[in-house]
């Protein structure tokens, strides 16, 4: 199961790449174009919003929202117990943990743990929340689409029940 598990990530994450380099050309860049690099650090993390997070969360922009691939990507760092809001995205969300251990979970499914390494795929429409373990912190960079302007539509809080699988 772990395998095929890998397996099906794996053709995700490759799948999502391809159709970044597609949006890059249909964005009208082409052989003449030059290479852009954000660099990193150049803007300082901010606090992630209280009516999308609970607990002290860190969100680092990775490149601008006007990118020309239409998509909103971010560093987001947890702290143990801290965790997002209930929300959706129009085209899925993509997380790919970069260090410490975290739960994510579905509207109507299991809680779910997850470490670094994992890369996590949120269909389109699926209401989840993702965050930190209760005794560890948890950073993932987190892609998704923008369509008509957002990437992600926000709901209630987590309650400590439902973040504990209850």
């Amino acid at each position: 199961m772990k395998i095929r598990l890998s397996a099906v990530l794996s053709s995700v994450l490759i799948t999502g790449v391809f159709a970044l380099a597609d949006a890059a050309q249909a964005a009208g860049q082409d052989a003449g174009a030059t290479i852009h690099i954000v660099r990193g650090g150049m803007a300082p993390p901010s606090k992630g919003a209280e009516a999308n997070f609970t607990g002290d969360v860190s969100v680092d922009r990775l490149f601008p929202a006007n990118d020309p691939l239409s998509i909103s990507g971010g560093y987001v760092s947890f702290a143990p117990g801290a965790r997002t809001a209930w929300h959706t995205h129009p085209e899925g969300q993509m997380l790919i943990v970069t260090a410490g251990s975290g739960r994510v979970r579905q509207w109507g499914g299991p809680l779910l743990e997850i470490r670094q390494g994992d890369v996590v795929w949120f269909p389109a429409g699926v209401k989840h929340w993702h965050g930190a373990a209760p005794d560890a912190s948890m950073t993932h960079i987190a892609l998704a689409k923008i369509v008509d302007g957002k990437s992600s539509t926000w709901m209630e809080k987590v309650s400590d029940e439902q973040y504990n699988g209850q």
